[in-house]
């Protein structure tokens, strides 16, 4: 069923069009991320859809009887009610019906009603057909739904009767999400859904979003989340937008394979129209052949002429260098406490870097994971316990709150007074490889969005050269290209690296090792974010095998031992890959299929079947496609029989 049509919608701020003959639909069960640069018209385009944006032209229309819900980025919610008050008013209408069933049930005990059969049948009747109503619109488990959302958006510590005046902006969002979640409208808006969100939060929204009753649309920088969650991308460049079937990987392969097709096909015919323009300019003036040079500058006229495929926008372009290398021995931590003053955050920390390691420390909220950072950098005092440095050790670090620039100085001078032997010049090029061109390195620093900042504090770490570099969430803010950049320039960065970062498609790309940060710990996992999961689920199964032996010694009596944990957990583990490929082949076979429609519509162009090359060109990629399909397809019958 079809809940939203959009068709040739613009919009101009001022002089300037951001959107322009925007056209998609949405339909039942759909999952789709609106991707593209800060500045892209993103948020405009979800706030007009929201309908609390005009536009200038063109339509949306939705079904009467289709609701919507629109969480805007970082709205918290304000409310004078307690946490479970103000989830209860999402079920006002069911609570109404509720007070209605315990009249009736009231009516019906009344001696007078009781002795007046056709009243009595009466009243049963609407009370019967009002609790089958009830019942189906999820009367008798309102309240554990609610339950269930707080726990899942780590509220499961909280007093439900704490007045939300009194919470926090981040606890806010998320309770601004929570009671979206509980509406359920048929079509979830939902602009930076993770932001305030943990690791635990982040997979528990996946998997409720992934069995939601209903479309969403999601605005989202969070990667590995949008590969989870989406089946479709919907690409906002150059005020258009751009169909891909798939999650956020299917979409960057499928858009790199246009690009490359869209280039050939412009070479291609820069190749004829050079050809052509030579041949009139040699043949035009000879009386043998002006003929024919007329006839082809009269083809020339006739050439619809591609445009050259426009790519990208610019990209940042960085990389990060170092003065000296370190000993291989890069950081010791000793039995640490870190906190503030005589708060302790989190104790007994140990762990060690070696030279050349990328080690993401992960852990929930209010851990200790940025306090630990601070304290590795000499920001903060130690509160009890060792760190040990190497020789030659040089450290880099990168505030997520950006505490180091100095707002009142402009873009160019924040860097030009910590670097004053450079250029100007030498300056102005670095700050244009993080994007501040012309006038904007004359910028005021307190002027700058979150994105602008989080990029000039880059350019000022990438300056220093140091051999060791500690990055607090440097991914916020960035734009998903920019993210890409600098995971490319920190896999290629030739010193160590300790990062602490909610995003964990991040972690997977750039870790080596995981540390997980507890109150009174560290854990350590030798493997990208990935295994730190299967790990984690592994610790998880064998703990509440323990809790069932311990609690019930007639196993150990009919034979149950870790022996057979170990077969069970093998089993499950199988199973996971198995899921995993079968998910994986499903998505190649998707674009094989669809690479084999766009070939067959190609021979049908007049411009190719007329072109024997291109034809034999076609058919043997077109052969080789379908050989890999079927390849998959029998992977395929062979993994859903197992």
């Amino acid at each position: 069923m079809i809940l939203l049509q959009i068709n040739q919608l613009t919009k101009y701020f001022a002089a300037d069009l951001i959107l322009s003959n925007i056209k998609f639909e949405i339909q039942t069960n759909d999952r789709v991320a609106l991707v593209g640069r800060n500045g892209a018209g993103k948020s405009t385009l979800l706030k007009m859809i929201a309908g609390q944006l005009s536009y200038d032209s063109g339509e949306i229309t939705r079904p009467k009887d289709v609701s919507m819900g629109y969480l805007a980025q970082n709205t918290g919610l304000e409310s004078d009610r307690s946490m479970w008050e103000e989830m209860l008013t999402v079920f006002e209408p069911l609570r109404n019906m509720e007070k209605d069933l315990r009249r009736l049930e009231g009516k019906m005990a009344d001696s007078n009603t009781y002795n007046n059969p056709e009243m009595y049948n009466r009243i049963l009747s609407e009370y019967d057909s009002l609790q089958v109503r009830f019942k189906e619109l999820g009367g008798y488990q309102y309240e554990a739904d609610i339950r269930s959302v707080l726990h899942g958006l780590n509220f499961q510590s909280f007093d439900y009767a704490t007045k939300i005046s009194s919470l926090s902006g981040g606890q806010k969002t998320r309770l601004a999400l929570g009671k979206l979640l509980l509406t359920r409208p048929d079509i979830l808006i939902l602009d930076e859904p993770t932001n305030h969100l943990d690791i635990k939060t982040l997979s528990w929204l996946e998997q409720y979003l992934q069995n939601y009753h209903g479309a969403v649309l999601i605005v989202s920088h969070d990667r590995y989340f949008l590969d989870k969650v989406v089946n479709q991308v919907f690409e906002i460049s150059w005020t258009r937008l751009s169909k891909y079937k798939g999650n956020y990987s299917s979409y960057l392969n499928q858009k790199a394979e246009n690009f490359e097709r869209e280039m050939k096909q412009y070479e291609k015919q820069q190749e004829e129209i050079a050809k052509l323009e030579d041949f009139i300019q040699r043949n035009l003036a000879r009386a043998s052949t002006t003929k024919r040079a007329q006839s082809r500058r009269k083809t020339l006229e006739k050439i619809e002429r591609l445009d050259r495929p426009s790519g990208d926008d610019k990209s940042a372009s960085f990389s990060f260098e170092i003065e000296r290398q370190s000993g291989n021995d890069v950081l010791k931590a000793e039995s640490l406490s870190v906190g503030y003053e005589d708060e302790k955050v989190s104790g007994n920390i140990s762990f060690r870097l070696a030279r050349g390691e990328s080690i993401a420390l992960v852990g929930p909220n209010g851990v200790g994971k940025s306090t630990l950072l601070k304290t590795t950098v000499h920001k903060l005092p130690m509160l009890s316990g060792q760190i040990f440095y190497g020789s030659n050790v040089s450290i880099g670090y990168y505030d997520q709150e950006q505490a180091d620039l100095n707002s009142n100085k402009r873009v160019l001078n924040e860097l030009w007074d910590e670097y004053p032997l450079k250029t100007e010049k030498e300056i102005r090029t670095v700050l244009g490889n993080f994007l501040f061109s012309g006038d904007d390195v004359l910028k005021v620093v307190n002027t700058l969005s979150g994105g602008e900042k989080a990029r000039l504090a880059l350019a000022k770490l990438m300056l220093q050269k140091a051999n060791f570099l500690v990055l607090d969430e440097p991914t916020n803010h960035l734009d998903l290209d920019s993210k890409e950049v600098l995971e490319n320039a920190l896999i290629d960065y030739p010193g160590t690296i300790l990062f602490v970062s909610h995003d964990r498609y991040f972690i997977n790309r750039v870790a080596t090792k995981v540390i997980e940060l507890h109150r009174e710990g560290t854990v350590e996992y030798l493997g990208d974010y990935d295994y730190y999961v299967e790990k984690k689920l592994e610790q998880e199964e064998l703990k509440l095998l323990d809790q069932q032996l311990s609690g019930s010694p007639s196993l150990h009596a009919q034979g149950v031992d870790k022996t057979a944990y170990q077969q069970d957990k093998e089993a499950k583990k199988q199973e996971r890959q198995r899921k995993r490929r079968m998910e994986e082949v499903e998505s190649a076979i998707e674009t094989l299929e669809e690479e084999l429609a766009k070939c067959e519509e190609l021979l049908c162009s007049p411009e190719i079947f007329q072109d024997h090359e291109k034809v034999a060109e076609i058919n043997t990629k077109m052969e080789h496609s379908r050989n890999d399909l079927d390849k998959l397809m029998e992977e395929w019958s062979e993994l859903a029989d197992a």
